[in-house]
């Protein structure tokens, strides 16, 4: 029913459009014909409008994947920049929150380890919603920050740096099988402004795969029972994430920028001094108004990369063929 209801909206909203934009054309030859150029205006304004649903449908046509359909979870951890570089990581995770409310998507916050002044060490936020992982997938990397330090009283510029690892939620028909002697699980006392009774025991749980070394941890509930459930949940996707990558053919590029947390590793650059500008360093997608983006102007770079690695696939799998 899911993949029914999926294939119906996309056929639907197709010809929806083409409907649309024959009747924008004949309001623009009516207006023409008229020599009425406000409705001339209001008609160019919305074929615009049609031309750029158009590509975010072509864009969305590129989420073919295995996952790409499924909820994703959002890991964000500060790297070399101490404060700034946590302040830095609390400022991806708004832009990622801004990003999906702006889509109609879910946003739920799983876990948060705040900084000693200020922002976050790490945090993982769920999103739900349909292509929620296609469209994030291509976020997964380094980030890098270059602003004037609002913590520094001599107003130096600082670099700071948070890494975004981004991965499937499992549904049911997907298994993954995990040995539970493989597994360490550790309580302890959750952190934040909590409330009755969040922080007052040891509800929250981290979960640590032995083999691979894969670590979540799940915070948001009251019941340790329901947070061990959810940190299942999240191993089980981070592991079925790790399957998804060696198997694609464009994953080499993405696993090789899974290193440190600092110069020459970030895929994406925001300067917000001495001029401004964001820059995607993997396919040269460049912005002059970081606010924008900051607030969660990301499509643009989320299209180009869905295209670069789309077309990374085809050529890998068109040379494998020959």
């Amino acid at each position: 029913m899911r993949e029914r209801t999926q294939l119906a909206s996309g056929i639907g909203g197709v010809l929806t459009l083409e409907v649309d934009v024959a009747d924008t054309i004949e309001l623009i030859e009516l207006a023409e014909a008229e020599n009425d150029l406000a409705m001339a205006a209001e008609a160019h304004a919305a074929l615009r409008a049609l031309a750029k649903e158009s590509k975010r449908r072509e864009i969305e046509s590129l989420l073919s994947g295995e996952a790409d359909a499924n909820d994703c979870y959002i890991e964000l951890n500060g790297g070399a920049g101490g404060t700034e570089a946590q302040d830095w990581a609390q400022m991806l995770m708004r832009m990622y929150s801004r990003w999906a409310e702006q889509r109609g998507y879910k946003v739920q916050l799983l876990e948060e380890s705040e900084g000693e002044q200020a922002g976050i060490k790490s945090a993982t936020l769920q999103i739900s919603g349909h292509n929620a992982y296609g469209w994030l997938k291509t976020e997964a990397g380094v980030h890098r920050l270059v602003r004037i330090s609002p913590f520094d009283s001599a107003a130096r510029r600082q670099t700071s740096f948070a890494s975004v690892w981004v991965y499937p939620v499992v549904d049911d028909t997907i298994e993954i099988e995990i040995d539970p002697s493989d597994l360490r699980v550790d309580t302890y006392r959750a952190s934040g402004a909590g409330g009755q009774h969040v922080n007052k025991t040891e509800s929250a749980i981290r979960i640590t795969h032995i083999p691979s070394g894969i670590v979540v941890a799940c915070q948001t509930d009251r019941s340790q029972h329901r947070n061990r459930a959810t940190a299942m949940a999240m191993l089980k996707s981070r592991m079925y994430e790790a399957e998804l990558q060696k198997r694609e053919a464009a994953s080499n590029a993405t696993e090789a920028a899974k290193t440190e947390i600092g110069w020459g590793h970030q895929i994406r650059s925001y300067v917000l001094a001495p001029y401004q500008m964001v820059k995607d360093l993997r396919t040269g997608v460049e912005k002059g108004n970081p606010d924008a983006v900051l607030d969660g102007g990301l499509d643009d770079f989320m299209a180009a990369s869905l295209a670069a690695r789309v077309g990374a696939t085809r050529s890998a799998a068109s040379a494998q063929a020959e």
